[in-house]
This record gives C-alpha cells, sequence and structure tokens, in this order.
C-alpha cells in the first residue's frame, strides 16, 4: 500500500471540486433535458481541439491549447442546437453520431503519432494527479464566472445560451480530468438525486456524492496503484447507486 501524499492529492480534489461547482447543476438540467449524451459528446470535441492544437505544436502555450478546444466545443454546442431545432425525433441519434465522429477524429488525426496511445488514454482518463496550481487558478476564476452567468440568466437560458455555457465548462474540466470524469461529474451525482423534490437538499446531496467519489478514488488510486481517473469514476459511482436506492427505499416507505 502506498503512501498518501497530500501534496500531490490535495490540488487534485480541489480540481474535482472545481469540476462539480459547475457540473452538478448543468447535470441536473443535462438530465431534465434529456440529452444524456450531450455532455460526453461536447467533452469529445473539446477533446478533439486539444488534440488539433498539439499537431500545430501549441502546447507550449497553454492559452493557445485553451483557444483551440473552447473553439471546438462551441462549436459543438451550436451543432447540438441546430440538431435540437431540426432535428428533435433523433436528437440522440444525432448526439451519439457527433461523439463517435469526434473520437474517431481524434484517432485518424494521431494514427502516424508513436505516443498516440498515451495521449488518449490521457484525454479520455485525464492526469487529474498532476494538475498544476496555474490550471486551478484559471480554472477557478472560470468556475466563479460561470456560476454567476448561471445564477443571473439561467431562467433566461435559450439552447444556444445552455450549450454555451456548458460548452465552456466542458472545456475546462475535460484538460483537468479527462472525458469519463466529465460524464461522470455530470451524470452521476444528477441521478443518485433525481427523485429528490427540494431543489437545495438535490444540490447539497449531490455535490456530496461528487465530492465522495472523488476523495475515494483518489485514495484508493494511491493505496491500490490505479489509475486515479477509472477509480473515481468507480468510486463515485458506487456512492451514487448508494444514494439512489437509499432515496428509493426511504421514499417507498
Amino acid at each position: 500500500m502506498n503512501i498518501v501524499d497530500l501534496e500531490i492529492l490535495l490540488p487534485a480534489f480541489i480540481a474535482g471540486l472545481l469540476v462539480l461547482a459547475t457540473h452538478v447543476p448543468l447535470g441536473m438540467k443535462v438530465l431534465a433535458r434529456g440529452i444524456i449524451f450531450a455532455d460526453i459528446t461536447v467533452a469529445q470535441i473539446a477533446g478533439l481541439g486539444v488534440v488539433v492544437a498539439g499537431l500545430l505544436r501549441l502546447t507550449e502555450y497553454p492559452l493557445a491549447v485553451q483557444v483551440m478546444a473552447a473553439t471546438s466545443a462551441l462549436l459543438g454546442a451550436e451543432l447540438l442546437t441546430i440538431i435540437e431545432r431540426k432535428l428533435p425525433e433523433v436528437q440522440e441519434a444525432c448526439i451519439g453520431l457527433l461523439f463517435v465522429l469526434a473520437a474517431s477524429g481524434s484517432i485518424l488525426l494521431m494514427s502516424h503519432d508513436t505516443k498516440a496511445g498515451e495521449h488518449i488514454k490521457d484525454l479520455l482518463v485525464g492526469q487529474i494527479l498532476w494538475v498544476s496550481k496555474t490550471q486551478l487558478i484559471a480554472t477557478a476564476i472560470l468556475t466563479a464566472t460561470l456560476l454567476a452567468l448561471w445564477s443571473v440568466v439561467n431562467k433566461r437560458f435559450g439552447s444556444m445560451g445552455f450549450y454555451t455555457l456548458f460548452a465552456l465548462a466542458v472545456t475546462a474540466s475535460v484538460q483537468l480530468v479527462g472525458v469519463y470524469l466529465v460524464f461522470a461529474s455530470l451524470i452521476v451525482p444528477a441521478l443518485a438525486t433525481h427523485n429528490l423534490q427540494r431543489k437545495r437538499q438535490r444540490i447539497i446531496i449531490a455535490f456530496a456524492v461528487g465530492s465522495s467519489g472523488y476523495a475515494g478514488g483518489l485514495l484508493l488510486s494511491v493505496w491500490l496503484d490505479l489509475p486515479s481517473g477509472a477509480a473515481i469514476v468507480w468510486a463515485m459511482s458506487l456512492v451514487g447507486a448508494a444514494v439512489l436506492f437509499r432515496n428509493r427505499k426511504r421514499l417507498a416507505n
């Protein structure tokens, strides 16, 4: 069993909390709108932007990478808006197809890269244990801005406004925690608490589910020498399942 190093785990846990700050309310909105695969699709499209930035040799310029990822995610948001308006009857199928195209596009673009496997793994499961202070500060500023926008104009958001906010949130988080954890952070807390009626109670419990998953997954990844991103996904899912069934049992009685 490895020794817990708080200098590594604490920044990673803070990164998880920052992701949850935007993804918990956004995930509830995604669940309510019935567009479950929109989150992982936008995350994958943002990841495609990161791949393109790498091919253009922009990795030494973090701001340029961020701009490229954000531009890709916003393009994805525009496509989702068009699909919702023009093809509502097959919306989920189109969103799924967009995900496959973005994922396979990333593989095609990296097909001649000798380290392609490593890059794809980083994109999917992230490198949360190696998050930097600069990343945390930039993400914290963006998170505060997005939450302020959400609180002010949430009820007046149209489809494009929602998808734009969603795309910007996902752009930052996918580079911190990877595509899989973005999906888990959006869906698991929202799903675990979907049968709770009181909004404030639901937000608190959903955030507790997410933060417990990050804490438990990070500890397991250190103790058992497991990939941190995958361990967090499983830990959060197990906590979410326990909360969901507990709520169902309590409401049935």
